[in-house]
């Protein structure tokens, strides 16, 4: 089943205020602090929108409190993309499903981003495949997208500030429409 901008707005709304696992934000906080940090590096709609909705899948596959505490990887990254299809391009969808493996990679070229990473975001990473080799991401960053996955990694993991203002959920929401394909 399709997703629309209705449906997205619907889900932040029922689902937004629970907890970001292991974090001091919600999930709408988180997605809307994604965006706004997309917004302030003058990133393009599209990655506004990525950002906007990378975490979408915790939403739609709840798995509770802190799932990387009980051992759980739920795959956020792949699990909304079905849903999203229909509406955006690669544009959109490609930093969603990558931003996992971009986490892995910044690691791996980074020497000082593991060590900003949340406790949550380091559990997750083990559950995820761990760091990647150097040729891993040399792949990695080969891909198309990859570029823009890796800056919407780096806003995920700033995106965790309690009480930050942020634009409301309409002003992305509006990204989103600027970048849909037509019904």
């Amino acid at each position: 089943m399709a997703l629309s901008i209705p449906d997205i707005r619907k889900l932040f709304d029922e689902f937004g205020a629970m907890a970001y696992s292991g974090e001091p934000v919600t999930q709408l906080e988180h997605a809307l602090q994604s965006a706004q940090l997309a917004e302030q590096e003058s990133a393009g709609d599209a990655l506004v929108a990525a950002s906007l909705l990378h975490d979408l899948g915790h939403l739609l596959n709840r798995q509770g409190e802190t799932p990387t505490a009980r051992g759980i990887d739920d795959l956020h990254q792949y699990y909304a993309l079905p849903f999203l299809r229909p509406m955006f391009d690669d544009a959109v969808l490609e930093p969603i499903r990558l931003h996992v493996d971009a986490k892995r990679c910044l690691c791996a070229i980074d020497a000082e981003y593991f060590g900003r990473l949340s406790a949550d975001s380091v559990r997750s990473l083990a559950l995820q495949g761990g760091v990647y080799s150097a040729p891993q991401a040399q792949a990695f960053m080969a891909q198309p997208f990859a570029a823009d996955a890796m800056r919407l990694r780096r806003w995920d993991d700033q995106a965790k500030r309690a009480g930050l203002p942020t634009p409301p959920l309409s002003h992305y929401l509006a990204a989103l429409e600027r970048v849909a394909r037509a019904a």
